[in-house]
């Protein structure tokens, strides 16, 4: 009996001419990230249901993946890493602070399955621990900048707001009852993707609020639009005063912009007052990402200072900030824009097997290259040359190295060229100078 071959909803496969592509930009990622000073944190895919259950709202917990272990433990797999990496802390006392991560990992969502939209994706987070200035909030910033940069990416805006001006600005309105602050942040945080009419409609129905509340809280989220940003701080600063949370988040706006400045990032920041982020941990700053001529796309990189998190797991609370870069919707953008291209082949070179009698020559021929650095592909078999050729150009391998008896006998092989369909004969000593010349 056979079993079928399928794919469980909402999950896919990477084949390698996708995989190939993906990895080298994750390589790339670390490495801007490593430049930064960050370090890298692996944490298990399985946490204690306790550890997540309660940290991302009512919403986010429905989309946990929870189930009973065979030690009947209650378990469940991590719906982000930013909770795993506030256990972390918590659990590791004599971990050096302030603490500079980066992890790159699997997470899962039991949400919806629809275009784009997955329920196992992978997500990068840079994050630093241990510390109330905003000059890290600048520093994650600065970090997510120079991975879209590193990668090729150029027309890209962050967008950042304060958490602490949207409470003041519901507090306004009359709404400060915690529980529905953050339902009414939640809602808000839908804004690209329902639009005014929706995110109006859904607050009413949801929350209660009167219709004045709600035209209260669009007025103030309309307020600047995206730009003139310290002009807008100055034009929010009457409205906060008398409010100590928004009289802080504006400062710490400021400063954050001035550090920017500093950085020479004043024209990839833009201040945005409906940047809402959906998830309770959030306290300060936060941030969303968009490409300029993809916005429809949605957010690319996004995250916040989360300063009450870390508290949860100890006595005593840990400040932190963070950005998440979603690798998935990055990579596939990256396609789009053409700024990397799939390939079936990790190797830059094939060794052909030109008969039976030749295997010892291919082997050696491949381990010298090997030795070199030059990363080599032996075909496996002494099938018919044409099959072998075939093979490498199909796979994407641009050359192809070829030893038969003439060639044994007097020392050289052929290189076949498979992009310029050229082939030349070179001594096998210089092959290696050769084939690192090209």
């Amino acid at each position: 009996m056979t079993t079928k071959p399928k794919l469980l909803k909402g999950f896919r496969d990477y084949l390698p001419e996708t995989m190939i592509s993906k990895e080298r930009m994750l390589r790339q990622v670390s490495r801007t990230f490593e430049a930064h000073g960050f370090a890298p944190l692996q944490t298990p895919a399985l946490e204690y249901e306790e550890i997540l259950l309660g940290k991302y709202g009512a919403e986010g917990d429905k989309l946990l993946y929870r189930f009973k272990d065979l030690g009947d433990r209650a378990v469940a797999m991590r719906y982000d890493l930013t909770v795993p990496l506030a256990r972390v802390v918590a659990q590791y006392a004599d971990l050096e602070q302030p603490f500079r991560r980066y992890q790159i990992g699997t997470v899962w969502r039991a949400e919806k399955p629809g275009p784009g939209r997955y329920r196992e994706f992978m997500q990068c987070d840079v994050d630093i621990t241990g510390s109330t200035s905003i000059l890290a909030d600048a520093e994650i910033l600065a970090a997510g900048a120079a991975v879209l940069t590193d990668l090729g990416v150029d027309s890209f805006v962050i967008r950042v707001n304060n958490r602490k001006l949207l409470n003041a600005a519901l507090a306004r309105v009359g709404i400060s009852e915690a529980v529905l602050v953050k339902d009414t942040l939640r809602i808000v945080d839908k804004l690209p993707k329902v639009g005014v009419a929706g995110v109006q409609e859904e607050l009413a129905r949801a929350t209660g609020l009167e219709a004045k509340a709600i035209d209260g809280i669009f007025e103030f989220l309309a307020l600047g639009g995206r730009s003139d940003a310290m002009s807008l701080l100055d034009r929010l600063a009457p409205m906060m005063a008398g409010n100590e949370g928004g009289v802080i988040g504006l400062e710490e706006l400021r400063q954050l912009l001035n550090h920017v400045k500093d950085m020479g990032l004043e024209d990839r920041v833009e201040v945005d007052l409906s940047i809402a982020r959906g998830l309770d941990y959030y306290t300060g700053t936060i941030y969303e990402t968009f490409l300029r001529e993809k916005e429809g796309s949605g957010s690319i990189m996004s995250g916040g200072r989360y300063d009450t998190l870390i508290g949860v797991f100890r006595k005593q609370p840990v400040p932190a900030v963070g950005i998440s870069l979603g690798i998935d919707r990055l990579f596939n953008t990256l396609l789009d824009l053409e700024l990397v291209k799939t390939t079936r082949a990790t190797a830059d070179v094939m060794v052909a097997v030109f008969n039976a009698e030749a295997v010892s020559t291919a082997v050696q021929v491949a381990s010298e290259l090997r030795s070199a650095g030059i990363s080599t592909e032996l075909y496996p078999a002494p099938d018919r040359l044409k099959k072998q050729f075939k093979y490498a150009d199909r796979k994407g391998i641009p050359i192809v190295i070829l030893a038969g008896p003439d060639e044994i006998s007097d020392g050289t092989t052929k290189v076949k060229n498979l992009v310029k369909r050229e082939e030349s004969t070179i001594q096998r000593t210089r092959l290696v100078e050769h084939l690192k010349n090209l």
